[in-house]
């Protein structure tokens, strides 16, 4: 979920912090069902940044079984790569760089699908982020479906 162009995989940090947050559609006139999808996908997204969780029995619940990632290194990630090396990556312990996550948006494409944006910064990396979360069926929730990390170059 994070990935760092050095090909040094960081999927966030315990002590992640997130500014900006909004879990509103964009569109005027965003209903409360609209407003909820996109919460819960924000929760999603915020808990996938916390160390705690990825190092967690619950991370892998958070991950669609068809997830797919195109890393800010470019590496291509799948459901069992993810879920094997999530808990040894970069970002995993309390000595990690710290991760702050701003401006995150959200925007309901479906009834099941939730677009968020937003950016990051990691020990002095930026990078812009994509997810795509999707409803699973029965009991599932929202999980994690795509994300693409695109390095923004100047610090």
């Amino acid at each position: 979920m994070i990935d760092n162009p050095e090909n040094t995989e960081n999927t966030g940090n315990a002590g992640n912090t997130a500014s900006g947050v909004n879990s509103e559609n964009p569109a005027s006139g965003a209903n409360a069902e609209e407003r909820a999808a996109i919460a819960a996908a924000v929760e999603g997204e915020l808990r996938l940044l916390d160390a705690e969780v990825r190092a967690s029995a619950d991370a892998p619940r958070l991950f669609d079984p068809e997830f797919v990632e195109i890393g800010a290194s470019g590496r291509r990630w799948t459901y069992e790569e993810m879920v094997e090396a999530l808990p040894t990556l970069d970002g995993s312990g309390a000595d990690s760089p710290r991760i702050e996550a701003s401006g995150m948006r959200g925007v309901l494409l479906a009834p099941d699908l939730v677009h968020l944006t937003y950016e990051t910064e990691i020990a002095g990396r930026r990078a812009r982020r994509s997810s795509i979360w999707r409803r699973g069926a029965g009991d599932a929730g929202w999980r994690m479906y795509y994300h693409q990390g695109t390095p923004v170059s100047g610090g």
